[in-house]
C-alpha cells in the first residue's frame, strides 16, 4: 500500500471479580457460582484478537477455515444483498462468539443450519448459537444481510472498505475495511480460503481474488465466480465492481493473469501492465517462487481513494499505476500476503520489504543503486518525518502507513544487506518467504532467521534501525 495514516479507537472492557460475588451470596449459591462462573467466562469468545493497535479487530474462540460469499450489487442504487457462509473450528467451548461486521442490516443468522440469536454491538455481530459448540468442533455460520455499504473514514481522511465509484465500487480493506461488506474474523492472524459469487448488472464486471471459475449472463445480470484457495487475511479480499476492459492470459510459468482496467485509465496503464509478467519473473528470481496460482491487476478510476492496495493475487489501483507502484504491490504477494503479519505494529515487514523491492528493481534495471537511495534518505535532517518513530513500533494505528514504516524500514534492510553481504542477504529473503509461506511472521522471527543464515549477531543493527526513534548517528 502507498503511505497513509490510520487509527482505530480502543474500547475498554471490564472484568467482574468472582470473589466479590461469592462474598455476597449464601454458601450454597456461592458453590454453584464457583462451578458455573469461570466456565461461563471460558465459553464466550472475545470481541477482539488482542492487537494493541486495533483492539476490536478479529475475535477469539474460533479459527475460520473458509468464507463462501454470495453478493449481488446494483451500482445505481448502491444496494448490496449478501450471504456469507463461514466454516470455522471452535478453539474453546463456545456459548457465544463475535464476528466483525459494521453497518449493513443483518436479516438472519444460523449456526449449523439452526437459527441463532444475534445482536449488534458497534462493529461486533454477537452470535449466540442454539447449542453450545465444543472445543475442536467444526461449525458453519450463515449470515444473510443487505443494505448500502459505506466505507470506514480514517483519521487522515482516507477511505477504507467498500468505496462507491461512479460505475461500481473500489473495495480495499486495509486495515479494517473488510467488515464493511462481509462478516469476518477480521484480523490478519486468522487466514482462510475464499469463494466469491458476485452478481452485477450486465455490462459491469466484478473482480475478486484468485482464479475465475466462470461467468454467466442471464436476465440482464452477470454472475462471476472466483476462488482464492491459498490462505488469505480478510483485509486482502476484494470484490471490486466497474466497467472494465478485461485481459486474460497465461504466463510461460503457468500463472493465470486477469487484468481489469477502467477504459478511462487503459491508455496510461497499458505500458506498465505489459511489464507485469517480467516483474513477476524478476521477483520470483529474487524472492523465490510466486506463492499463488493467479495474478493480475485491477485498475479503477477512484480519485477519492488516493492509494493502491496489494489485494491478494490481484492488486487494486485507484488509477493507472507507475512501474514502481506495480513492483511494490506485487512484491507484497510475498511480503504481506503470503507471509502475513501477526500484529499491526510489525507492518514494516510488509511495507519496508515492498519498498526495498522498488530499490532493488531500479538498481537491477538501469536506475539508481540502492546505496544511493539509502544515502539520499540518510541526508534528511534529524527533524524529518523519516526519523519520527521506529519502524518496528509506530506507536499506534494512526502511524502504520507513515514514512518511517516504508522508507526507514527499507533502510534497515539495506543495512542488513551491507552487514551480511549480497549472497547471504538474498538467501535470507528467500528463506523468509519459503519458511513462512501461507502463514505469518514477526519481527523477532525475522531477526532470528537473519542471524541463523548469516552466523552473525545482528541485535545492535536491528535495534538501531527499526527499534530506536531518531536519526542514527552514522549511516
Amino acid at each position: 500500500m502507498t503511505p497513509r495514516m490510520k487509527q482505530v479507537a480502543a474500547r475498554r472492557t471490564t472484568v467482574l471479580r468472582r470473589e466479590a460475588v461469592v462474598a455476597a451470596v449464601p454458601v450454597a449459591l456461592a458453590a454453584l457460582l464457583a462451578a458455573a462462573g469461570p466456565a461461563t467466562a471460558r465459553t464466550v469468545g472475545s470481541s477482539g484478537a488482542g492487537d494493541p493497535y486495533f483492539p476490536l479487530a478479529g475475535n477469539g474462540g474460533y479459527d475460520v477455515h473458509h468464507y463462501d460469499l454470495t453478493l449481488g450489487y446494483d451500482p445505481q442504487s448502491r444496494h448490496l444483498d449478501g450471504k456469507a457462509v463461514i466454516t470455522a473450528r471452535a478453539t474453546q467451548r463456545l456459548t457465544r462468539f463475535d464476528l466483525d461486521f459494521k453497518g449493513l442490516k443483518v436479516r438472519g443468522v444460523t449456526v449449523d443450519h439452526a437459527k441463532a440469536a444475534f445482536r449488534r454491538d458497534g462493529q461486533e455481530l454477537v452470535v449466540t448459537p442454539r447449542h453450545a459448540l465444543c472445543e475442536g468442533q467444526k461449525f458453519r455460520v450463515t449470515v444473510t444481510y443487505s443494505g448500502t455499504p459505506k466505507p470506514v473514514t480514517d483519521p487522515d481522511g482516507s477511505l477504507d472498505g467498500w468505496i462507491p465509484t461512479d460505475d461500481g465500487a473500489f473495495v480495499a480493506g486495509e486495515p479494517q475495511g473488510a467488515m464493511t461488506w462481509f462478516p469476518a474474523n477480521s484480523h490478519p492472524k486468522d487466514k482462510a480460503s475464499y469463494d466469491f459469487t458476485l452478481t452485477v448488472p450486465e455490462g459491469r464486471t466484478a473482480v475478486a481474488n484468485g482464479l475465475l471459475l466462470g461467468q454467466r449472463t442471464a436476465h440482464g445480470r452477470t454472475t462471476f465466480r472466483w476462488r482464492q484457495s491459498e490462505p488469505m487475511a480478510a483485509y486482502l479480499a476484494t470484490a471490486t465492481v466497474g466497467k472494465f476492459k478485461v485481459e486474460q492470459y497465461t504466463t510461460p510459468d503457468g500463472l493465470k493473469v486477469y487484468n481489469a482496467v477502467d477504459p478511462r485509465e487503459a491508455a496510461a496503464a497499458a505500458p506498465v501492465l505489459k511489464k507485469l509478467p517480467s516483474v513477476l519473473a524478476w521477483e520470483s528470481k529474487v524472492f523465490g517462487p510466486y506463492p499463488f496460482r493467479a495474478a493480475g491487476s485491477i485498475v479503477d478510476r477512484a480519485p477519492q481513494v488516493g492509494y493502491a492496495l496489494e489485494t491478494q493475487t490481484r492488486p487494486v489501483y485507484d488509477s493507472a499505476p507507475d512501474l514502481s507502484t506495480l513492483v511494490h504491490e506485487n512484491a507484497h504477494q510475498w511480503f504481506g500476503d503470503s507471509v502475513t503479519l501477526t500484529a499491526w505494529k510489525d507492518i514494516w515487514l510488509n511495507e519496508g520489504f515492498a519498498t526495498y523491492a522498488e530499490w532493488l528493481y531500479a538498481e537491477q534495471h538501469g536506475g539508481r543503486s540502492a546505496q544511493k537511495t539509502f544515502d539520499a534518505l540518510y541526508a534528511s535532517p534529524a527533524s524529518s518525518d523519516l526519523w519520527a518513530f521506529p519502524p518496528a513500533d509506530p506507536g499506534s494505528g494512526a502511524h502504520i502507513f507513515d514514512t518511517p514504516v516504508y522508507s526507514r524500514g527499507a533502510m534497515a534492510l539495506h543495512k542488513l544487506r551491507t552487514a551480511v553481504g549480497d549472497p547471504v542477504f538474498f538467501r535470507i529473503l528467500r528463506a523468509w518467504a519459503a519458511e513462512h509461506r501461507d502463514g505469518h511472521g514477526t519481527t523477532a522471527q525475522f531477526i532470528r532467521l537473519s542471524e541463523r543464515e548469516s552466523g552473525k549477531e545482528l541485535g545492535a543493527l536491528f535495534h538501531t534501525w527499526i527499534a530506536t526513534a531518531g536519526k542514527p548517528t552514522s549511516p
